[in-house]
């Protein structure tokens, strides 16, 4: 089992940036390979970065590819998101999840664990 809980939401302006964490139970972390979701509202989850239980694979959607960065520290059970260049289209939750396996994925099915999300709010 792993447990998982995102921090580090909020409000910022477009253009601007944030840095979510996901912290995990269990002293099995780098045996999963994790990813980040998000979901707006009336929308589906869609995935936006992953990454392998090393951190030497990273996984992107296109529209995380130029303004967001994801890593991990296994020896401190966390994995964090840099996103920079906030849109108002990034408004959503966010969720962390992993995998076990060692290479993330893009499909939500793929998931064994899902945290409860962070609000993520992008305005003006």
């Amino acid at each position: 089992q792993v447990q998982l809980v995102e921090s580090g939401g909020g409000l910022v302006q477009p253009g601007g940036s944030l840095r979510l964490s996901c912290a995990a139970s269990g002293r099995t972390f780098g045996n999963y390979a994790m990813g980040w979701f998000r979901q707006a509202p009336g929308k589906e989850r869609e995935f936006v970065i992953g990454i392998s239980w090393s951190g030497g694979s990273k996984f992107y959607a296109d529209f995380a590819k130029d303004r967001f960065t994801i890593s991990r520290d296994n020896a401190k059970n966390t994995m964090y998101l840099q996103m920079n260049s906030l849109k108002l289209e990034d408004t959503a939750i966010y969720y962390c999840a992993a995998r076990k396996t060692d290479l993330p994925d893009y499909d939500v099915d793929d998931y064994d664990y899902w945290g409860q999300g962070t609000q993520v709010t992008v305005s003006s």
